[in-house]
């Protein structure tokens, strides 16, 4: 192993002792602040015996907190011998960081969390500066956080801002991953989207919470950018390939459809998770996490509900009191593990999505529609709810694109439209895409305000991504994931500003009830759409178009009416 540093084009190759304990260790005289460095480590190079050593390869320190460059996909990193000193990222030694004052997080429970990309929320804000643009600060700029608090935002969740490398398909197609979710090191921010490091982040999480703003990271621990064995050698498959987890016969393990996965089973892969959580609570006073594909962090190889992570957590003085947020799947064996996380975790309730889209469009009975609103106790049984409720997310179609298109139109990714959810539970109203109709447009409106109502009535956190709210479109792309362009990008100029007044409207009524949502009314009463009571032939019958239900809870006195017929939910107080 050897330390290189580099300065004034050069590098210095320093060697590295391997201790006792394991370290590698090497001791030099000076303040390396700023300095730029990589690791080069030399061995066997055996790839099917788990040995990736080749000292040509400059390699990201797992711990990196800041780097001088984004990361470029390129052949010459899965090349033995290809020197990548001039290609890879040089992570830079950072000074002493201040730790923050730990303070409760910033949240309110069933409160609205915001997932937003910092890009595509920000490139074409018309109030936002164009230097500004596309990076994390500009999330503290007053007219952003207007809109946030106009919204009522509990916490913004930023879809990843960590470093990461495109796919090795993308860069023949001129396309890059605007999303993200393809990380190297866990800790270094990308310099695009963060190009002042942590001090900017921690800056911008100052600002929000100045606004009463929380700030959620969507980490990525899943998996590396390393990707399967045709991957490159950049950070930890280069130093030790143990990282991953591997089949009985060698192979790397595909849990997560990116190549590779994680072995949280390796407690040193734990220790690392477990101090990436760390420092992003004591540097940037971070509220909480979503993780990606969660199921990975509990395999062995199997999903364990008592895997050694979760207690881990729950017992770290900066952690525990955290929000966190599972995606409750991912594609291996027993993958799918929604509402199984722990009882203080939050879970992406994908059949919220599904059950509601599927009520609107015609082929779900309202007994499925009330039990999604009352907080899906068939899911995760009564008390505080732990579902996150949501209408879309960043992957599938957009709100918008749910009423207008009735299949994908992902030709712009480059694989013949075979990429992305074949069923998404959407309608186009007669015409597939944009349409000068004024009636389907009022239809498609209409529709998309009934369901912001019933999300705003429903019971459990809520969720919206960014734009929903008025109207983003991504013409029907439902994987845009390889879209860094005006397809992803939010059109704030031609946003549909009735249907955001609407939503900002009913934000408000639901953020001053908030308390109320924590957990569905234990007494109320369920009337038929003709005011009688309604009886079990009624739940039962499809045809029943909908029902009004009011509280009897004198904490929670609300009731709603949803009526699929009129294409209308109203909200009030009893």
């Amino acid at each position: 192993m050897c330390l290189c540093l580099f300065e004034h084009g050069r590098e210095r190759q320093v060697p590295m002792h391997r201790q006792d304990d394991g370290w590698w260790l090497a001791e030099l005289p000076e303040d390396l602040t700023g300095a730029h460095y990589g690791y080069r480590a030399s061995g066997e190079w055996a790839p099917e015996k788990g040995l990736w050593f080749d000292h040509a390869k400059l390699l990201v320190d797992p711990y990196a907190l800041e780097l001088d460059r984004r990361f470029t996909q390129h052949p010459s990193l899965a090349v033995h011998g290809a020197d990548t000193a001039g290609l890879v990222p040089r992570a830079i030694v950072p000074g002493k960081l201040a730790a923050v004052r730990k303070r409760k997080p910033c949240f309110t429970p069933a409160g609205l969390v915001y997932e937003l990309g910092v890009r595509s929320f920000t490139m074409r804000h018309p109030q936002v500066p164009p230097h500004l643009r596309g990076t994390v600060a500009a999330l503290a700029h007053p007219a952003v956080i207007a809109h946030l608090k106009a919204l009522h935002v509990s916490a913004v969740e930023l879809m990843p801002i960590v470093a990461w490398i495109d796919e090795r398909h993308l860069p023949p197609l001129g396309l890059t991953n605007g999303w993200g979710y393809n990380p190297v090191a866990p800790m270094a921010l990308d310099p695009g989207l963060c190009p002042g490091g942590v001090a900017e982040l921690r800056e911008t999480v100052e600002a929000l919470h100045k606004a009463g703003i929380g700030v959620i990271l969507d980490i990525v621990l899943n998996h590396t950018g390393e990707s399967d064995i045709y991957g490159g050698v950049l950070c930890l498959r280069g130093l030790d390939d143990a990282a991953y987890a591997h089949a009985a016969d060698g192979a790397l393990v595909n849990d997560t459809g990116c190549g590779n996965t994680l072995d949280f089973t390796n407690p040193a892969l734990r220790q690392l998770a477990l101090d990436t959580l760390r420092h992003f609570v004591r540097h940037c006073r971070v509220d909480g996490f979503r993780f990606d594909l969660a199921p990975v962090l509990a395999r062995g190889p199997g999903f364990d509900p008592a895997a050694p992570i979760f207690a881990e957590i729950a017992a770290d003085p900066l952690l525990a009191d955290r929000v966190l947020i599972a995606e409750p799947w991912d594609i291996g064996p027993g993958g799918y593990q929604l509402g199984n996380f722990p009882a203080n975790w939050l879970e992406w309730n994908d059949r919220y999505r599904d059950d509601i889209r599927r009520f609107w469009r015609g082929d779900a009975g309202i007994g499925l529609l009330a039990t999604r609103i009352a907080g899906s106790s068939d899911i995760f049984g009564h008390g505080d709810n732990r579902s996150v409720n949501f209408l879309a997310a960043h992957d599938g179609f957009t709100l918008a694109d749910t009423v207008a298109y009735e299949h994908r139109h992902n030709q712009a990714n480059g694989e013949d439209n075979r990429d992305g959810h074949q069923v998404n539970f959407s309608w186009n109203h007669g015409v597939e895409g944009p349409s000068d109709d004024p009636a389907i447009l009022a239809s498609r409106r209409a529709d998309l305000k009934a369901m912001l109502d019933t999300l705003m009535a429903s019971t459990g956190t809520i969720m919206l991504t960014a734009g929903d709210e008025f109207g983003r479109t991504q013409h029907g792309n439902n994987n845009a994931y390889c879209q860094d362009n005006e397809i992803t990008w939010l059109d704030w100029d031609n946003r549909d500003r009735e249907l955001e007044a609407h939503a900002f409207a009913l934000a408000a009524w639901r953020a001053r009830r908030a308390a109320w949502f924590r957990r569905f009314p234990e007494q109320g009463e369920w009337r038929h759409p003709d005011g009688r009571p309604m009886e079990v032939a009624d739940w039962e019958n499809p045809a029943t178009a909908g029902f009004t239900f009011a509280s009897a809870d004198p904490q929670r006195p609300y009731a709603v009416t949803l009526d699929r017929r009129m294409r209308r939910v109203a909200l009030g107080d009893c």
